[in-house]
């Protein structure tokens, strides 16, 4: 098994950077794609970014193109995601995945993760 847990939430002010860190543990050498997701209260979890095994391919939803940075660091088991001029559509619980197949090359549904992190907030206020 592998325990995924993300810190870095918080408040902050609409044009604000908040760093969010999802620290890996256990069996790591079983993940492959990281990835975040967000989700809103009586809304479904949305992709928002993801990572390859080495970092050499990344993808992101459209709404956080150009805002937001998914990177990963293997020797520290952490994958972090910066997001710069936040939006208060930004607002969600923020949820780190990790996939344990070398597929899908490009894995954007819930369904295609396999170990999910407790989430941390954040909140971006007007």
């Amino acid at each position: 098994q592998v325990q995924l847990v993300e810190s870095g939430g918080g408040l902050v002010q609409a044009g604000d950077s908040l760093r969010l860190s999802c620290a890996a543990s256990g069996r790591t050498f079983n993940t492959n794609a990281m990835g975040w997701f967000r989700q809103t209260p009586g809304k479904e979890r949305d992709f928002v970014a993801t990572i390859s095994w080495n970092g050499g391919s990344t993808y992101y939803a459209d709404s956080v193109k150009g805002r937001f940075t998914i990177s990963r660091d293997n020797a520290k088991n952490t994958v972090y995601l910066q997001m710069n001029n936040l939006k208060p559509e930004d607002t969600a619980v923020y949820y780190c995945a990790g996939n344990s197949r070398f597929f899908p090359p490009r894995p954007t549904r819930m369904s295609d993760y396999d170990y999910w992190g407790q989430g941390t907030q954040v909140t971006v206020s007007s």
